[in-house]
């Protein structure tokens, strides 16, 4: 089961381009598509944080489990999915670090449906060693920034 966390599609208003006769494009009319109010600018992102680079190594990994432990018929497999969505409840505070989160587990999730079709002793080890390194990623940030 491929939790698809991202899949939200941003349109910008008065970007589309409309057809006209043989294909040819157009750009659409002067003030149409805009509102008669200006929407004001989102607000810039913040700096990341000092552990964003582990953090989104770590939601990699989760990702990674959850494909591995789900193949394998694992007892945990169902808990993967579920600690990502903490994780993204817990650190995805703006919009863009949300995305950033989910396309990191997306991105480990990926990477091992290419790779692994069944269980293998191999599969199992990549496993084992994402625990290990996931554990040992999440005590470090507990440790040093809190929680």
């Amino acid at each position: 089961m491929c939790l698809c966390l991202l899949t939200i599609l941003a349109a910008v208003p008065g970007a589309e381009a409309q057809q006209g006769r043989g294909g040819a494009t157009r750009a659409a009319p002067k003030g149409e598509g805009k509102s008669s109010e200006k929407e004001p600018a989102p607000a810039p992102e913040p700096p990341p944080a000092p552990y964003d680079r582990d953090l989104m190594r770590l939601s990699e990994i989760v990702g990674a489990l959850a494909f591995l432990r789900e193949l394998c018929a694992d007892p945990d497999a169902a808990q993967w999915p579920v600690r990502m969505k903490a994780l993204l409840e817990a650190e995805g505070v703006t919009p863009g670090r949300r995305d950033r989160l989910a396309g990191a587990y997306n991105r480990g999730y990926r990477g091992y449906a290419l790779t692994y079709r069944v269980c293998t002793s191999s599969a199992r080890e990549a496993a084992t060693r994402f625990v290990i390194e996931g554990e040992r990623l999440s005590h470090a940030l507990a440790s040093r920034f809190g929680g």
